[in-house]
């Protein structure tokens, strides 16, 4: 994927359990361009009708090999990217990987043996953990010579105090690395960033980022330093979700196993796979099509539970800030969905909350009015560039 010759790119892979997203950064420029020269992804690998979809071409169908879907996605993305590169060449390879465990907090460069510290935190991140891996190990045998960096999600939490990560389990679980790690750490530490160009000292007090899309949580900021979150030591933890549960009683899962004799197997498929959004409705995962079926009680009582779910951690969190001064909604849905965040809003009004409902239909930056006591906002993210930025900085020192 490299020449001598040409102008040098830095390519970042976000790879997920049925998805691979890219983006190429030019990493002649310092600081680097928050647009990519090229982006895109595939998707619905696992699934029926997997997709090629990139920044300046249509959504085009794809055959994979069946046996080995992924694979075969990422060798197809591959050369889709070398067939792009013209006299450009790829100089780093950035990685978001969801688990660091205890031992990495800052982008890394992967070599043999940190792959392998890094195949050991798969049980702590199994929907997304091995897919990362794959895509690193099948580099570093081709080129070795080729720099990767992984960059991790729970990084942007290790500012949140002792307290906060702790699990009120026995001591010995601490040791054994059982604590409250959070995740979308690319996507909270890119909206930090954000709001702080836009908003100045507005951003820096009590603030509440909402990283709503098929996974979800929430983080409170003090300073735009995280300082507690609602997703801990998994990505099953905190808001309802697209198909995964959110907070569940830790009881349910022992009545599953022991009084419905579920196996492991069985009752770790229902917790990520067949819950959430999903489960409840039983129609699907995404919120635009349940809001086209508010006719069937179980698309409204999904859609009721999602939003409460919502309201109770934003106001948990808002207790343990102290009080709230913003919130900010990004990802899929907080980015796109105008119906969700004002019925969110519509429920943290106790707060002070008042939406602009022309600003919000608009998805505009700034969608509370001019009398609410907190600011509410719209920020989309860029998971990639801060990899790609992370990648750049190694690189260069």
């Amino acid at each position: 994927m490299t020449d001598a010759a040409g102008h040098p790119l830095i390519l970042v892979l976000n790879c997920g359990s049925s998805s691979i997203k890219f983006a190429l950064f030019d990493a002649s420029h310092a600081p680097l361009s928050r647009a990519p020269y090229w982006s895109g992804a595939i998707e619905g690998i696992t699934g029926a009708t997997p997709v090629f979809s990139a920044i300046d071409a249509a959504v085009e169908p794809l055959t994979l090999d069946a046996e080995r879907p992924y694979f075969s996605a990422l060798t197809l993305l591959r050369q889709r990217i070398r067939d792009r590169l013209d006299e450009r060449r790829i100089v780093v390879v950035a990685h978001r990987v969801v688990h660091g465990g205890s031992k990495y907090f800052e982008p890394t460069r992967v070599d043999a043996a940190v792959l392998a510290e890094l195949k050991s935190y798969i049980p702590l991140a199994p929907l997304h953990q091995p897919f990362a891996l794959e895509a690193i190990a099948a580099l570093l045998a081709e080129q070795p010579q080729l720099p990767q960096i992984a960059c991790f999600d729970t990084a942007f939490h290790q500012t949140m105090p002792t307290v906060e990560k702790m699990l009120p389990l026995p001591r010995s679980a601490w040791q054994q690395g059982l604590r409250r790690y959070g995740f979308h750490g690319l996507s909270y530490a890119y909206v930090a960033q954000v709001l702080g160009e836009r908003h100045g000292t507005a951003a820096r007090g009590r603030t509440i980022v909402a990283h709503l899309g098929s996974g979800a949580s929430l983080c409170a900021m003090q300073d735009l330093r995280s300082v507690a979150t609602t997703m801990g030591f998994s990505a099953l933890d905190g808001l309802m979700m697209g198909t995964r549960c959110g907070a569940l009683d830790p009881g349910a899962v022992i009545y599953l196993m022991d009084i419905r004799k579920l196996s492991l197997e069985q009752v770790a498929r229902m917790l990520y796979h067949e819950s959430g959004l999903l489960g409840v409705s039983g129609i699907s995962a995404d919120p635009r099509v349940l809001l086209q079926h508010e006719d069937d009680a179980h698309a409204r009582e999904a859609l009721d539970l999602y939003v409460r779910s919502a309201v109770r951690e934003v106001g948990a969190l808002a207790a343990a800030l102290n009080g709230l001064d913003m919130l900010a909604f990004t990802a899929g849905i907080g980015e796109h969905n105008a119906v969700i965040r004002e019925r969110i809003c519509a429920r943290l009004g106790f707060l002070g909350i008042e939406l602009d409902p022309s600003a919000n239909a608009a998805h505009a930056p700034v969608i509370s009015n001019a009398s609410s006591k907190v600011r509410v906002v719209v920020e989309p993210t860029n998971e990639e560039w801060v990899a790609a930025s992370a990648a750049a900085t190694l690189i260069r020192h």
